[in-house]
């Protein structure tokens, strides 16, 4: 019970997530809560409970400020992935080991 309560909670307080794609050059995120993984071809970013992966060619951020955040850059591809997925976390525990 208090674990579904903390659930509700945690979405109540969270903000969506907002984008505004301007062609294939510039996203800009809203509620943007952090960057894992960021390099000119592809970015990991967590935006309340999802995943956003990006790829492309020439990323890169701006305007990383408070909740939001601006990528520009040749972008190829968006996906979306949920983090409280079992997929996502068993992936995201394995990375380590499959890059090396």
């Amino acid at each position: 019970m208090l674990e579904k309560f903390s659930d509700k909670t945690a979405s109540l307080l969270c903000r969506d997530l907002g984008m505004h794609i301007e062609g294939n050059r510039e996203i800009m995120i809203e509620n943007c809560r952090r960057i894992e993984e960021y390099n000119d071809i592809f970015m990991r970013l967590i935006s309340g409970r999802l995943v956003i992966l990006i790829w492309g060619s020439g990323l890169r951020a701006f305007d990383y400020k408070t909740q939001g955040l601006i990528v520009r850059g040749k972008i190829s591809q968006i996906e979306f992935i949920e983090r409280n997925s079992d997929k996502h976390e068993k992936s995201a525990q394995r990375m380590p080991e499959d890059q090396s």
